[in-house]
C-alpha cells in the first residue's frame, strides 16, 4: 500500500502515470460470479478503510485488485468478449464494495459509464479497440467536469482537428480516478460544440494531473485537478459522447445509477456500523428501564425505520437496473424515459437514507461513537459529499413533470 506522498495543502506536481497491469484482468462469466467477487473484495477493502481516510492513503493495491478481478469489465458486450451483466448486479456489485470503501465505489463509476457511452456511440471498430483495453484491465478515469462555468454541462476544453490526431486545450476538476488512471477520457468541444471523449493515455505530454482533492468526505478518490495543455489524442480514441444524448439513450440513467450504488452502500455501512456499536458499545438510556443498549425501543424503532428506507432504495434501485436493461436493448423515448424515471426515484431515496443513516448512528450509538478514534463521522462525511453531485431537488421536479404532464426527463448524464 502506497501513501501519497503530495499533500494536498502545497498540490503543485504533476503525479507520475502508473504503469499498466502486465497480466490480463480476470473476465467474469456471469452475473453470479460478479456478485461473488464484489463481495470477496469488500472484505478485503474494508479492513483498512478508516485508516485510508483518515490519513488519506491511496488505495493502490485495493485499486488494482479491483480492477483486476474483471469487474471493470462487466458491462462490455457479450459480442466483444465481454459478460454484459444486468444493470442491476452492476449497481449491487458498485454498493457491495461502496459499503466497505465508498471513495474506491466512486472512482470506477466513470470508467463504467464511459464503457456505457462507448456501446451507445462508438463504430464496431473503435468499440473493438477499446472493450479490448477494458478487458485487459485498463482502467479509464475521467477528466469530465470544470471549475469555473456556469453550468455542469459547460465545457471550455476544447480540441482541434490535425490530421489523424486532435489537440486539447482546458483544465478540469473533480476527476475522479484521474491520477491512477491508465487512459483519461476528456470531455472536450468540436468547433461545432459538439462534446466528445477524447481518451488520451495517462502519460501523454501536456497531461498533467495534481492531488489537490481537499473535501472533507470521499477523500481517497483519486480526484485532483487535470491540466490539458496542448495534449494528442489519437482519432481511434476519439469518442462522439454527444451521440449518447441527441437522442433517447440509456446512458444518462446509467451514470446515475453508479451514483444511486455508492450511496446506498454508503448507507449500508452506518447501519451496519450503528448496530455493531450499539450491540458492542453502548449502554441504555438510565429511563429506559432496560439494561442493554439493544433493547431500547426507541433504538429498536429507529433501525426497523432505517433498514426499511434502506430496502425500499435498493429495490428501486435493482428496478431502476432492470429498466436500464430494457433501454440499453430496445432505445425509445419511451423505454429511456421509464430507465430515468425509476433512476431518479431511486437517486431520491438513496440520497435520503445515506443523509439519514449516517447521522442517526451517533443519536443511536452514542457519545462516546463520536470519538476520533471510531472514525466514524467518515460515513456521513462521504454521504454528504457523494450526494451533492447532483440536486435531489431536481429529481423531484422531473418526477413531477413527468406524471403530472407526460414530460420525458432531458438527456443528459445527470439524469
Amino acid at each position: 500500500m502506497t501513501v501519497s506522498t503530495v499533500k494536498t495543502d502545497h498540490a503543485s506536481a504533476a503525479v507520475p502515470p502508473v504503469a499498466r497491469p502486465t497480466v490480463p484482468a480476470h473476465i467474469i462469466k456471469d452475473d453470479v460470479e460478479a456478485i461473488a467477487i464484489a463481495h470477496a473484495l469488500a472484505v478485503e477493502f474494508v479492513k483498512d478503510s478508516s485508516r485510508r481516510d483518515r490519513e488519506r492513503i491511496w488505495p493502490v493495491a485495493e485499486l488494482d485488485a479491483f480492477s483486476q478481478s474483471g469487474l471493470w469489465s462487466i458491462n462490455v458486450p457479450k459480442a466483444f468478449g465481454g459478460p454484459e451483466v444486468s444493470y442491476a448486479t452492476l449497481a449491487k456489485v458498485i454498493e457491495i464494495i461502496s459499503a466497505a470503501d465508498s471513495s474506491i465505489g466512486q472512482i470506477a463509476q466513470n470508467h463504467l459509464g464511459v464503457v456505457a457511452a462507448i456501446r451507445t456511440v462508438s463504430d464496431p471498430d473503435q468499440q473493438k479497440l477499446l472493450f479490448g483495453e477494458a478487458l485487459k484491465g485498463t482502467r479509464f478515469g475521467n477528466a469530465f467536469s470544470e471549475f469555473g462555468s456556469k453550468r455542469a454541462a459547460d465545457f471550455e476544453t476544447r480540441f482541434t482537428d490535425a490530421g489523424d490526431h486532435v489537440v486539447i486545450n482546458g483544465r478540469k476538476f473533480y476527476s475522479s480516478g484521474a491520477l491512477l488512471a491508465h487512459l483519461v477520457p476528456i470531455v472536450a468541444l468540436d468547433d461545432e460544440g459538439r462534446a466528445w471523449y477524447a481518451i488520451a493515455d495517462r502519460g501523454a505530454p501536456g497531461l498533467t494531473v495534481i492531488d489537490d482533492w481537499s473535501s472533507f468526505g470521499q477523500r481517497t478518490t483519486l480526484s485532483g485537478t487535470v491540466i490539458i495543455d496542448n495534449v494528442k489524442v489519437p482519432k481511434t480514441h476519439l469518442v462522439p459522447g454527444y451521440k449518447g444524448y441527441d437522442k433517447p439513450t440509456a446512458d444518462g440513467a446509467i451514470f446515475q445509477i453508479i451514483q444511486v450504488a455508492v450511496d446506498t452502500g454508503i448507507a449500508q455501512a452506518a447501519i451496519d456500523e450503528t448496530v455493531h456499536f450499539v450491540r458492542t458499545r453502548s449502554r441504555a438510556w438510565i429511563d429506559s428501564g432496560v439494561d442493554n443498549a439493544w433493547d431500547d425501543p426507541y433504538t429498536i424503532h429507529a433501525i426497523g425505520d432505517l433498514t426499511l428506507r434502506l430496502h425500499a432504495a435498493q429495490a428501486l434501485l435493482e428496478k431502476a437496473g432492470l429498466a436500464i436493461d430494457r433501454a440499453v436493448i430496445e432505445p425509445t423515448a419511451e423505454t429511456v424515459a421509464h430507465a430515468q424515471i425509476v433512476t431518479a426515484e431511486a437517486k431520491i431515496l438513496s440520497t435520503e437514507i445515506a443523509i439519514a443513516a449516517t447521522n442517526k448512528l451517533f443519536e443511536l450509538a452514542g457519545t462516546r461513537s463520536t470519538l476520533a478514534e471510531h472514525n466514524l463521522d467518515r460515513h456521513w462525511r462521504n454521504a454528504r459529499t457523494h450526494t451533492l453531485h447532483d440536486p435531489v431537488r431536481w429529481k423531484y421536479s422531473i418526477l413531477g413533470k413527468y406524471f403530472l404532464n407526460g414530460e420525458n426527463p432531458p438527456l443528459h448524464a445527470w439524469s
